[in-house]
């Protein structure tokens, strides 16, 4: 039942992976909602707090830290990426 829960969560924790190869080839995320990324992102901590304390399962921890690294990837795209303005000197 082990390898059930290991292919599931590798399946969920790769769903985020073709948005990010979008993302960085295209060098910003601006058609990500807003209201999905901090939902997702709550999302993941929340469960992550869930998981560790409530419920430990190696399985889902790994799917949830993996999906948060990818969300980073998409939260710099979306919010710190090319916002920055020069100055000149």
């Amino acid at each position: 039942m082990e390898f059930v829960g290991w292919l599931g969560s590798l399946c969920f924790a790769v769903c985020a992976l073709p948005q990010v190869i979008q993302t960085i080839r295209q060098k910003h995320a601006d058609g990500f909602s807003h209201g999905l990324f901090w939902l997702w992102l709550f999302g993941e901590i929340f469960t992550i707090i869930y998981v560790w304390f409530d419920r430990y399962s190696l399985p889902l921890i790994v799917n949830y830290v993996f999906n948060l690294a990818l969300l980073s990837i998409i939260g710099y795209y979306k919010y710190l990426h090319g916002k920055t303005t020069k100055t000149n000197l």
